[in-house]
């Protein structure tokens, strides 16, 4: 290991906190109702694996490996960070997803509050409504603090045209899977063009693009990151469907089979429909996006892995992380920060949760 990614996700937590504990400051005069939310916007920012921050962090040393104010990289890693939080708050409201990370996720929290206060109207109302609009606020909080990060006023301007095109692509691929299962389409290439723009682009390429324009990389530079960056969050991302699946609760804080019982139609799904037997994936698709039990999740599971699309995914995982790995090496990227990428990329591919 070359480098600590715990300090380095020490220092972003640190970040976090410090920002948070401002805008509680500011938003003190609303009372109590805003110290709830300010409250559960600390919960959305704890913990995590801050891959996004460590991209953004390594993408900066890619291209100057000496960093001249470290804690203002880290505070432009960190607003990657809430970017990624406003994410997830969202995520779980729209996919009805109780729990995030082991604890209840903020719809359920702010539902479970309002009815035991026993408040007038619909509790579930009021969860969707808070977990909205902390969402939103996450996300203002997001370009905020990359404004505010204390780098030089230039090269942050560049940078937030990067964080505008971020933010673009993953709402975007967010209401493009949205559409998807609303549809109960299961493409294998369609399920792919979600995968990269829901997640893959923002959490590897863009995060890798926002650090290296931070330290003044030009169009060739960007280039040679993204031939690294893309086909790596395809893997992250890949790795993530398998884990929706087959991934252990106790580990990944979600219910089993967690994936199926949301009807996400992932590249994993797409594949086991198109090549299980067809009672089989009728079994399967008549089961995605509905309560399942223990058996039925169990059922489910087999049918992916007898279709052979769960050992179809774990290829494809090697293929585009082999292809990332080559284009790691081929690019003139500083020595430190090409190790530590190589460390990263093994950190996103080869994870149990």
């Amino acid at each position: 290991m070359t480098w600590d990614p715990a300090d380095l996700r020490a220092a972003v937590q640190a970040e976090l906190d410090e920002f948070v504990d401002e805008q509680s400051r500011r938003l003190a005069p609303l009372g109590h109702d805003a110290e709830q939310l300010v409250q559960a916007a600390h919960e959305a920012v704890r913990g995590g694996k801050r891959f996004r921050a460590a991209f953004c962090h390594w993408g900066y040393r890619a291209v100057r490996d000496q960093v001249q104010d470290p804690a203002a990289l880290t505070r432009a890693a960190a607003a990657l960070e809430l970017l990624h939080a406003s994410a997830l708050v969202h995520d779980d409201y729209m996919d009805a997803s109780a729990t995030r990370r082991g604890r209840p996720a903020t719809h359920t929290m702010f539902e479970a509050r309002h009815r035991e206060l026993g408040w007038s109207g619909s509790p579930q109302q009021y969860g969707a409504a808070a977990a909205i609009l902390l969402g939103d606020l996450l996300l203002s909080w997001s370009d905020e603090l990359l404004r505010r990060c204390g780098l030089p006023h230039d090269l942050v301007r560049d940078a937030l045209t990067v964080f505008d095109h971020t933010r673009s692509e993953v709402i975007a691929g967010q209401f493009l899977d949205v559409s998807v299962q609303a549809r109960g389409e299961s493409d294998v290439e369609l399920a792919m063009k979600v995968l990269r723009y829901k997640s893959a682009k923002y959490s590897i390429e863009r995060p890798l693009h926002l650090g290296a324009t931070l330290a003044g990389a030009d169009e060739h530079m960007l280039a040679a990151l993204s031939a690294f960056g893309l086909p790596l969050g395809e893997a992250f991302q890949l790795r993530d469907d398998l884990l929706g699946v087959f991934g252990d609760p106790e580990v990944t804080g979600k219910p089993a089979g967690d994936d199926l019982s949301e009807g996400k139609r992932t590249v994993l799904v797409a594949l086991a429909l198109a090549s299980a037997p067809a009672d089989a994936a009728a079994r399967l698709d008549a089961g995605l996006g509905r309560p399942l039990t223990v058996d039925e999740v169990a059922d489910l599971r087999a049918v992916i892995e007898r279709s052979g699309a769960a050992a179809e995914v774990e290829q494809r995982i090697r293929v585009l992380t082999d292809e990332a790995l080559g284009a790691l090496e081929a690019g003139s990227f500083a020595a430190p920060a090409r190790a530590a990428l190589r460390e990263l990329a093994a950190a996103a591919t080869q994870r149990a949760h």
